[in-house]
């Protein structure tokens, strides 16, 4: 395969501004890089470039937690507070009987978007922890639906600085980044000046975001960058069941099984969306193939990151702007079918024909702490206005209205694209919820 000219291409015609992907297939490594990181100071692009990961640092703190458990500090159905004294929630019976393993597979229920900027210091996730308590609701019981959930991260990130004492960036980089070996990866924002540091461009002029995600939410992954091969480094790991390329044990033998048994379901998006969660991992069904690993995203920022277990193939794929997710689930459908024999499913598209169905029980208006949505019934389908609210809002986005076709299944699709693919949205319970994004966002 020409992965050079495959991620060249795919980044001129989706007007990403920069690029990397690094595969590890058959003992080998194999990187390309394209375009800037930065379309202000014009800098390339390289395979050393360090591009910020978003959610998959989630995995990294799901791999922290498991050595707990694995050093008896930690069981994963005893309630978090039992670990953390300080966590609570609005809901006094949530914040006595949430779960470890809850949090880990996002069904612990309370809301999950708390972005809340609680300064830069070493105390941004312990201030976000006291905050929660008042301002952060439940969306619903611990453990009855999956709903995505950053701040039930962010919990985890401070029960694993707790036990070991210290903050989640210096317990990671002690537990994981440097027996690992790794070499390009940054966990403060100021650690990005020792590397060719990715920013996010933003907006139809592909503009450089001005906007940065608080450290308050690190675990869950608003700070940390690292190169594509980094990635591959850590999913080398847990095909190696738990060793690093050096001999050193990371995770005891068994873990990567125990982290990819199933915990919940997650709603029926298509064949191409994620179909279970596991303990901090995303599983896939591609093709007849078991495929897992996790996505992230910050302002400006894409990363994907996938294991093929069956195939010992790891991809990671960032990219800095544009029209990111079509360039990756281009890159990634070659790489799967070069590598691993796999038919990456296509994601769900509007219909020729509009199902019909009775809109009755979406009409509506549902909200979380990004945006609104209100629900309007329409010709042949919905018409969802977004309205941008708490961090969406500060950067810049701004309200929109898109008409969305019935596709069955109390699922829908947007006619038109946002950032080159057409978003997905389904109700739940009987339209309690709107679920999208993987967030299950009650009606008002």
């Amino acid at each position: 395969m020409d992965l050079q000219g495959l991620l060249d291409g795919a980044a001129k015609r989706h007007g990403v501004p920069g690029a990397a992907v690094a595969v590890g297939a058959g003992g080998e490594l194999f990187e390309a890089a394209t375009g800037v990181v930065n379309r202000d100071t014009g800098v390339d692009a390289t395979p050393d470039s360090v591009f910020q990961i978003g959610s998959v640092t989630k995995v990294w703190t799901a791999s922290l937690v498991m050595q707990l458990v694995a050093d008896g500090l930690v069981e994963l159905d005893v309630p978090v507070r039992h670990y953390l004294p300080s966590f609570g929630v609005v809901d006094e019976t949530a914040t006595a009987t949430v779960t470890v393993r809850q949090l880990l597979s996002h069904t612990g229920g309370f809301e999950g978007d708390l972005f809340e900027d609680t300064g830069r210091g070493d105390d941004a996730v312990a201030k976000l922890i006291a905050w929660m308590h008042t301002n952060a609701p439940q969306v619903h019981p611990p453990g009855a639906m999956h709903s995505y959930a950053n701040s039930g991260f962010v919990v985890l990130g401070a029960m694993v600085a707790a036990l070991r004492g210290g903050t989640w960036e210096s317990v990671a980089r002690e537990r994981l980044v440097e027996p690992l070996g790794v070499t390009h990866m940054a966990l403060h924002l100021d650690e990005g000046l020792w590397f060719r540091a990715a920013v996010g461009h933003v907006g139809e002029e592909r503009q450089v975001s001005r906007i940065g995600l608080p450290r308050s939410n690190a675990p869950a992954g608003s700070i940390p960058a690292a190169a594509p091969r980094e990635l591959v480094r850590f999913g080398r790991m847990f095909l190696a069941d738990g060793v690093a390329a050096d001999g050193t044990r990371v995770l005891p033998a068994g873990t990567f099984a125990t982290m990819l048994e199933p915990q919940v379901t997650v709603p029926a998006m298509g064949e191409r969306y994620v179909a279970r969660w596991g303990l901090g991992f995303e599983l896939f069904d591609h093709d007849g193939v078991l495929v897992v690993g996790h996505d992230g995203g910050t302002i400006g920022q894409s990363t994907c990151w996938r294991i093929v277990p069956s195939r010992d193939v790891v991809v990671a794929i960032n990219a800095n702007g544009g029209d990111a997710t079509p360039l990756i689930d281009e890159v990634l459908a070659a790489v799967l079918a070069d590598t691993a024999g796999i038919r990456l499913p296509d994601r769900l598209r509007p219909p020729a024909e509009p199902v019909p169905f009775d809109p009755a029980p979406y009409v509506g208006s549902f909200e979380g702490p990004l945006a609104r949505y209100d629900v309007a019934a329409a010709d042949g389908g919905l018409d969802i206005t977004w309205i941008p609210k708490g961090l969406a809002a500060e950067a810049g986005e701004k309200p929109k209205t898109v008409r969305n076709l019935a596709v069955g299944g109390d699922r829908f699709v947007a006619v038109e694209t946002d950032e080159g693919v057409h978003p997905t949205a389904m109700f739940l319970e009987g339209g309690r919820y709107l679920y999208g994004g993987g967030r299950a966002i009650p009606r008002v």
